[in-house]
């Protein structure tokens, strides 16, 4: 059974929608990365989602880009990744998926990145740039080692391409929002509301949206038709404003929109 299925099944169970927040691995500093996802844990996030810094994110905002270049420039490396998963899931029991761009996992080997996240404690990847169809690699490397696999779904996808994703989604489909990269919006589009539903045309079970959500109510608005709220940018700007308790302040104000 996906552990990422499970908490979210919880946080149904217990009358709300699940909290999924995302923090980059080595932000300011490797250490106060992984301060910062327990403490994000603690506050009430049922999935943690980090994500490696990479040197070209097509898909990140202005303020997740500050910290991923910052955290590239302190000398981050992608063998950090599985340290901070390793010490996180030490510390916490809430399921970590890693969110990163295929380059990094192919350059890597699949296999031996597999491997490295399913002995680190990790639950999974989310894989903003690759499609199922071209993802032959990584859902037999999933499969053997029982890693989750979220794919993206657009208000753009063509059922054809909805049925695929759910077809070789495990954990959930990260729902996108609205086309664009991530960040603060004022005023979610009202797409995604039309995308969940289009994706339980297809089976899915769990759908979970991101990219441009920042407050409580954008949080509990998201959780009327969704199984899970993503949030990232406000997560980062409260780490980078006001470090690890900041950070907390405004993990718990989120989790109290669930």
């Amino acid at each position: 059974m996906s552990r990422v299925a499970t908490a979210i099944d919880a946080a149904e169970a217990a009358g709300r929608g699940a909290f999924v927040g995302y923090l980059p691995i080595g932000y300011p500093d490797l250490a106060t990365s992984i301060d910062a996802a327990v403490a994000l844990a603690e506050a009430g996030a049922d999935i943690l989602e980090l994500g490696p810094p990479y040197s070209d994110p097509v898909m990140d905002g202005p303020i997740i880009q500050e910290a991923t270049q910052a955290a590239l420039a302190a000398g981050f490396r992608l063998r950090d990744t599985f340290i901070a998963v390793r010490e996180i899931a030490a510390r916490v029991d809430v399921p970590i998926l890693v969110m990163t761009y295929w380059n990094p996992v192919l350059q890597y080997g699949v296999d031996r990145f597999a491997d490295e996240l399913v002995a680190a404690g990790g639950a999974g990847l989310i894989t903003p740039d690759i499609t199922p169809d071209a993802a032959a690699d990584w859902i037999a490397a999933s499969e053997r080692t029982g890693l989750d696999r979220v794919f993206l779904a657009a208000p753009t996808s063509t059922d054809e391409r909805l049925q695929l994703i759910a077809e070789s989604s495990t954990g959930f489909v990260y729902t996108v929002s609205t086309m664009g990269i991530t960040g603060e919006r004022t005023e979610l589009d009202a797409a995604a509301r039309t995308l969940v539903a289009r994706l339980r045309e297809h089976g899915v079970a769990h759908a979970c949206v991101g990219i441009g959500i920042s407050t409580p109510d954008q949080v509990a608005g998201v959780l009327e038709y969704a199984d899970g709220a993503i949030v990232g940018t406000a997560l980062v700007r409260a780490l980078r404003d006001g470090g690890v308790p900041g950070l907390t302040a405004t993990a718990r104000a989120l989790a109290a929109g669930t």
